[in-house]
């Protein structure tokens, strides 16, 4: 596991050390009849007024995102690349992450669609989550912006919960984001006795990624968070424990999604 406790950052918030230094990112979690659908609310407050802007960097997890947010709110894909935003001034937001699988309800279509994009939230939910964004963000009482956001979301609950390939879909992502070690598509869909076909379809529907997609970042948010904990790391032997072919390969890997090699980000 990484540093998490150092930094108090979750996996896949890149630099995490230095993200600590100008951001807080507090979480509440959802109303109880909101968990199967919603993971947590995060809530990132920054005052960078007289320094530098920051930029963020942050490999994501497979998860859609709404983020009440100014000047409008905003419904966040799956971003497969790396996710980066410039932090200035002093501002806050608020996120709803959604379980994989758990925002097909809210569309209607595959969630794929969705994909490295983000949309306006009132195409999804209407012209109220404005004034939900606009009254939540005027808030300090983390507790009371979760509060405001239950209610709008309860509302929309039944006709998530009809759907039982959400718990499913949830479920199997989360068992493979826990389990690095995972490698292979073929596996996974002979383990829940589906041809690849079916899972691929499966993924694109509900999650919005592929699941050769999943199983990879699964495997780089493990590389990172061994790479935030400093220099000294035996890589060939971390891509061999991450089943990769070799250390090249887990090199070519690790720098095609962060921007840089595995050795040369954990030396800072």
């Amino acid at each position: 596991m990484s540093g998490t406790a150092r930094h108090g950052m979750g996996r896949g918030v890149l630099r995490p050390d230095a993200a600590a230094a100008v951001l807080e990112v507090r979480q509440h979690p959802p109303a109880p009849e909101l968990a199967p659908l919603v993971e947590f609310y995060w809530n990132p407050r920054w005052d960078l007024r007289g320094r530098p802007d920051h930029e963020q960097k942050v490999l994501a997890y497979p998860n859609v995102h709404l983020v009440l947010e100014p000047p409008e709110p905003r419904v966040y894909g799956v971003q497969r690349g790396v996710f980066s935003r410039v932090l200035r001034g002093r501002g806050q937001v608020l996120g709803v992450k959604f379980r994989p699988g758990a925002f097909r309800p809210f569309t209607d279509g595959p969630v794929a669609v969705l994909a490295d994009r983000t949309v306006p939230a009132a195409t999804l939910f209407g012209p109220g989550v404005v004034a939900l964004s606009t009254a939540v963000l005027e808030l300090d009482d983390l507790a009371k912006m979760a509060a405001l956001a239950d209610a709008f979301l309860l509302g929309r609950v039944p006709r998530a919960a009809a759907d039982p390939k959400v718990a499913q879909v949830a479920e199997l992502v989360e068992r493979i984001t826990a389990s690095p070690q995972l490698f292979r598509v073929d596996q996974l869909a002979r383990e829940l006795e589906l041809s690849v076909r079916q899972l691929q379809r499966l993924f694109a529907d509900y999650v919005g990624a592929s699941p050769k997609w999943v199983l990879r970042r699964a495997r780089l948010h493990e590389a990172a968070a061994r790479a935030d904990e400093g220099a000294g790391i035996d890589w060939a032997r971390l891509a061999s424990d991450l089943g990769y072919a070799d250390q090249a390969h887990l090199t070519r890997d690790f720098t095609a999604a962060v921007g840089a090699p595995p050795g040369r980000y954990a030396s800072g």
